[in-house]
């Protein structure tokens, strides 16, 4: 038996292939939702069996359709007679993966800004202003991208649509072809509903669609607005930041001409500090290049012995009166006056500060690179250890620490100028005729040996001396305390601590001033010679009298030097002791000399006060020459 489509009298179709529907398809519906029709099987075709056509369905199921809130949407179409739809799931897909780059670009703009610079930070501000330009360009520039992405999405659709509907139109054909078939054929309703649902399905998506092309249009144009705002802002800044700049070379231009002035200010500095150095040097040749000062210890419960007299209106010399006694009786007692000239005289009554003052331009030299020595002479307790280096309080401190700090604050002045200084202290003495380390903290059995050199250039050194670096005051008035620990001392019938052996002090300088290349390199030697005795007075006796015999002997040399250098011989004894061994460059080398002869006021030294200014007036007497500085 044969089958038969039965033809039904409903026509299904409407007019939905006319022009004007197809334009309604591409109507956004912005704001309509969407529910998911009920899943639901469709019935079978009716099947005619002996020329009868069954009766049509009571209800027509709706057409099966699973549409996705914003993913892909798969159109099924079922027909009964071996008729496929097309499919348009991957054009749905497509549009659902188009949403991703949108979304991204929004949560991208959407963060927050940099934190909130200080108002005269503008570069900070500018740097800031760039890089949101930076990012919007490149927000810009993606929504660009992904506007083309959905360009070409929607002309796909279009064709796409077009070619639904030609299908549709090709459906509709054959639906005509089948209109005489309705009778017969019931599914051909359901599958037309199908194919209609379908189509809404699309026509949503679309609509879709043109919302979110709507709204990227609309983030474009906002993106325009504001790109452009901060076009202008950019302009401004940029106006300010070339004002900003030319005030920056009009300050250079300024700073550059101040540097000039600085450099032309250091050179007129450095150039007076050379016209200052050989105007004292001139002024310390004036005054000679060895000086003698006269100071007098006073007695101990004060006052002045009546035989010493200083004259008030001159400070320059020293007289000393001895009452002669007649030695037939027919005439009254004679007095005898002993005349002495220095370059300074110094009372009883004058303060060590007025003392140092006298000699702190000579100390001064020695940082202009000239050799200086300043020691000491007199016989035992006329008080030279307190005049060389005093006590502990500073209104009392000697010429030995007054020296070193004067030399360390010149020094830090110089270094504005462009000085670097580097000081080397060491601490010998003359003990018996031997040399001993004041600085040494081995052990004393393993003290070593020292001898006394003459190198090449003439200078004279030590062997196996310590030499400390010191950088301050402070570290060289600690090796100054550790000599007085290590320096020989005893009790005599004249002085209660008496000064065994000679001490040296030396301070070496070398200066470098490296934007001048100028170099200078000087020594500063401060000498505490012993004090002359007599046996008789002092009552030495065992190794005390050792003692003073090694003193008197090297203090006899060393009157015996002057005295060869007061008349000019052609052989001078340096080395008949150590002690003017070691002074040869200070007595008749390069250097600048001071000598200190200081006297006691009892009447019972009149002898060896006498003896003393004697020897000082040698001394006072020689010319050695002109000293020059150590310089390159």
């Amino acid at each position: 038996m044969s089958r038969l489509p039965v033809m039904s009298s409903k026509r299904v179709l409407t007019s939905s292939s006319s022009s004007s529907e197809n334009a309604q398809d591409f109507v956004p519906a912005q704001k309509r939702s969407r529910k998911d029709p009920e899943p639901h099987k469709p019935q079978a075709a009716a099947t005619v069996i002996g020329g009868r056509r069954p009766p049509a369905a009571a209800a027509r199921a709706p057409l099966s359709r699973s549409v996705r809130g914003a993913g892909a949407a798969t159109v099924a179409v079922g027909p009964s007679r071996g008729v496929l739809k097309t499919s348009v799931a991957s054009t749905a897909a497509k549009a659902g993966n188009m949403k991703q780059p949108f979304g991204s670009t929004v949560s991208k703009t959407g963060g927050t800004g940099a934190s909130r610079r200080h108002a005269w930070d503008l570069r900070g501000k500018v740097s800031d202003m760039e890089d949101k330009i930076r990012d919007y360009k490149t927000t810009f520039k993606s929504v660009n991208q992904e506007n083309e992405v959905l360009k070409g999405s929607m002309v796909q659709n279009q064709t796409k649509v077009v070619e639904m509907q030609k299908e549709l139109e090709r459906q509709r054909s054959q639906i005509s072809k089948y209109e005489e078939e309705l009778q017969t054929l019931s599914g051909v309703r359901d599958e037309l509903e199908k194919v209609s649902s379908d189509r809404s399905v699309l026509q949503k998506e679309l609509s879709n669609f043109e919302v979110k092309y709507k709204v990227m249009e609309t983030l474009r144009d906002s993106h325009e607005m504001e790109l452009q705002t901060l076009k202008m802002k950019l302009s401004v800044q940029e106006s300010t930041l070339a004002r900003l700049q030319a005030t920056l070379r009009e300050t250079e231009e300024e700073v550059r001409c101040l540097r000039d002035t600085v450099s032309q200010l250091k050179d007129d500095l450095h150039a007076g500090e050379m016209e200052r150095r050989q105007l004292h040097n001139t002024i310390q040749e004036l005054k000679g290049n060895i000086r003698v000062f006269c100071r007098v210890r006073p007695l101990v419960d004060g006052g002045l012995s009546k035989h010493i007299q200083l004259a008030a209106s001159d400070n320059k010399t020293v007289t000393l009166a001895k009452t002669e006694e007649s030695h037939t009786g027919k005439s009254v007692d004679t007095q005898k006056n002993y005349n002495f000239s220095f370059d300074r005289v110094f009372g009883p009554q004058a303060l060590q500060q007025e003392v140092f003052e006298e000699i702190s331009l000579l100390v001064q030299s020695a940082l202009d690179g000239f050799n200086v020595c300043c020691f000491a002479y007199g016989q035992t307790g006329s008080g030279k250890t307190y005049t060389m280096e005093g006590d502990e309080f500073d209104e009392t401190r000697g010429v030995i620490p007054r020296a070193v700090q004067q030399i360390f604050k010149a020094a830090e002045k110089l270094g504005a100028q462009g000085w670097e200084f580097t000081f080397t202290a060491s601490f010998v003495e003359i003990y018996n005729e031997t040399l001993r380390d004041l600085l040494y903290t081995g052990k004393a059995s393993k003290r070593p040996e020292h001898e006394i050199r003459k190198l090449t250039n003439n200078e004279v050194t030590i062997t196996n001396l310590t030499y400390e670096k010191v950088c301050n005051e402070d570290q060289v008035l600690g090796l100054i305390a550790l000599a007085n620990r290590n320096r020989s001392t005893a009790q005599t019938a004249q002085n209660d601590r008496s000064s065994r052996s000679h001490s040296v002090f030396q301070l070496d300088i070398e200066g470098v001033n490296a934007g001048r290349d100028a170099k200078c390199k000087s020594t500063l030697c401060l000498v505490d010679l012993a004090g002359s005795e007599r046996m008789v007075k002092s009552q030495s006796q065992g190794e005390r009298f050792k003692e003073m015999t090694a003193i008197n002997g090297s203090l006899s040399n060393l009157g015996i030097v002057i005295a060869a250098l007061a008349n000019k011989e052609s052989h001078v004894p340096y080395r008949n002791s150590k002690l003017t061994y070691l002074l040869q460059a200070c007595l008749g080398g390069n250097s600048k000399t001071l000598m200190f002869v200081n006297i006691a006021p009892e009447p019972d030294s009149f002898g060896e006060t006498l003896n003393s200014l004697r020897f000082a007036s040698k001394v006072n007497d020689c010319v050695i020459g002109t000293a020059s500085a150590n310089r390159k």
